[in-house]
């Protein structure tokens, strides 16, 4: 057992070392031999009864380790998220990650689909014999496979990471896992392993051909210690706690170049860019494992906090984007995030698109903001701003302005009230682009006003700004095809 794991029972660990230290004088000292001292010991950290509940994971965040599930040694999984058995979304899902990558391929860039395989489909052989056998996990793997196969016939590249899965290591690696013991990120190793499977892929795409090559080597730099969060979230609903697990850190960099000449040497800008969530962090290193195993610069643009969408909307918001879109982007996520979430979208698209920014804007105001709901834009000449052909461009002037709440009027008296928030690790520029609403039956309303919510009461005034413009529709492969023979 590991020496991590074992509390003494009825003793501290303080009276436990001194009753230790005193019974091996007593042994030096006695005349006869005697056996070692010995304590009888059980497993730490064993989940508490309220941690099998899930009414007692009551906040956004703790909602999302329902429910904890007490494995080998201090290992720990999530029942939902880690030892699901389907990997889906719905229609209107699937319809707008058609839509996006046809925007992606009419703007020339090739969009890999990094879609992790979860910690159960990696680590199952970590899991207790009952719960092992609880877990299908031939049913969890098929239906993995199959998304990704759903992935590839809407025309993304998806590297197969099942090879990942059913992960069997000698316990004299322990430190090599996948994933960590007690939290949802990979290890380093873990995302070496995946840098790998990319990169064949990556090297196969024929935008590849003419991307810039470049050597690069990875080293070991330190070692990190990893709190892990279902640990963290173990302690809150026990009240336990748990050893910090130390790990490899590792930097990659240009091979026999000095480290603090020019960022990207004589390749110019990277023509691939990583988007993605907090596993293609610095901690980890994947960008690097990328570059090592790639043979090219990548331009990480990747941050802690950032979930699904976050470096996404942040990147495609960018000049470095708008001037010069890279020929392939990756983007990492997990099946924790749902793929059905309609403001991503709207942002997404409208960004790619560039909001309103060199368009006609059919409607447009500047203001103060005062506290409360602010009137802004008003349709008073009857203007046809259907939702199926517009999209709003909204920048304050301060860029530290992460959240915009507003209400879309319609001529029919109907309203949307729309909120969005960019994480708080988030670079902002203020600005907030999105598609006017077009899911179920919404495309044909023809809108009548905008409001913003202002500052809280004693906030000084928001400068604003907001525009409304025609919006691009993104032709499909097969309409690219019909206007190439034309």
């Amino acid at each position: 057992m590991h020496p991590h794991l074992i509390k003494l029972l009825g003793l501290s660990a303080l009276t436990a070392g001194i009753l230790a230290t005193s019974a091996g004088a007593r042994a030096d000292t006695a005349s006869a031999p005697s056996a070692a001292p010995s304590f009888k010991a059980e497993p730490c950290c064993n989940l508490c009864p309220a941690a099998h509940d899930a009414k007692n994971y009551t906040t956004r965040y703790q909602q999302n380790f329902t429910t904890l599930v007490q494995a080998q040694g201090d290992w720990l999984f999530r029942t939902q998220e880690d030892l699901r058995t389907e990997f889906d979304t719905t229609p209107q899902g699937y319809r707008r990650l058609k839509q996006l990558h046809q925007a992606f391929k009419s703007k020339g860039v090739e969009l890999v689909l990094v879609y992790q395989p979860t910690r159960g489909l990696v680590n199952r052989n970590k899991l207790n014999p009952a719960e092992k056998a609880r877990f299908d996990y031939d049913k969890a793997l098929n239906n993995y496979q199959a998304m990704l196969g759903r992935f590839a016939q809407m025309g993304y590249v998806v590297p197969d990471l099942s090879p990942l899965t059913n992960e069997q290591l000698p316990d004299t690696l322990p430190a090599h896992d996948f994933y960590f013991r007690g939290d949802q990120h990979w290890t380093p190793y873990g995302a070496q392993r995946t840098a790998k499977i990319v990169a064949d892929k990556v090297k196969q795409l024929p935008a590849f051909a003419d991307i810039p090559r470049r050597e690069f080597e990875t080293h070991k730099s330190g070692r990190m210690g990893k709190t892990g969060t279902l640990h963290n979230m173990a302690g809150q609903l026990c009240g336990t706690s748990y050893a910090i697990q130390y790990m490899d850190q590792f930097t990659t960099e240009p091979k026999g170049e000095a480290g603090d000449g020019d960022l990207f040497g004589d390749s110019g800008n990277p023509q691939i860019t990583l988007v993605g969530t907090s596993h293609s962090g610095k901690n980890y290193n994947f960008a690097g494992f990328l570059e090592e195993a790639i043979g090219a610069d990548i331009l990480n643009v990747a941050f802690p906090g950032g979930g699904l969408e976050g470096s996404m909307l942040q990147y495609l918001g960018s000049d470095e984007f708008q001037k010069s879109p890279p020929k392939i982007l990756i983007w990492e996520f997990s099946p924790l995030y749902r793929l059905d979430q309609e403001t991503i979208y709207r942002q997404m698209m409208a960004l790619l698109d560039n909001g309103c920014a060199g368009k006609a804007a059919q409607l447009s105001a500047s203001a103060t903001l005062k506290p409360g709901k602010n009137e802004l834009l008003v349709n008073r000449q009857n203007l046809d701003l259907r939702n199926s052909g517009h999209q709003v461009d909204i920048r304050f002037a301060d860029p530290s302005v992460k959240t915009l709440q507003a209400t879309l009027w319609y001529m029919n008296g109907r309203h949307e009230d729309i909120k969005i928030e960019k994480p708080e690790t988030a670079d902002t520029d203020g600005r907030f682009a999105f598609e006017l609403r077009t899911d179920e039956d919404w495309a044909s309303q023809n809108l009548l006003a905008l409001e913003i919510q202002g500052p809280e009461a004693g906030s000084d005034g928001q400068k604003v700004e907001a525009k409304i413009c025609k919006r691009n529709v993104f032709p499909s492969a097969e309409q690219r095809t019909a206007q190439i023979g034309q």
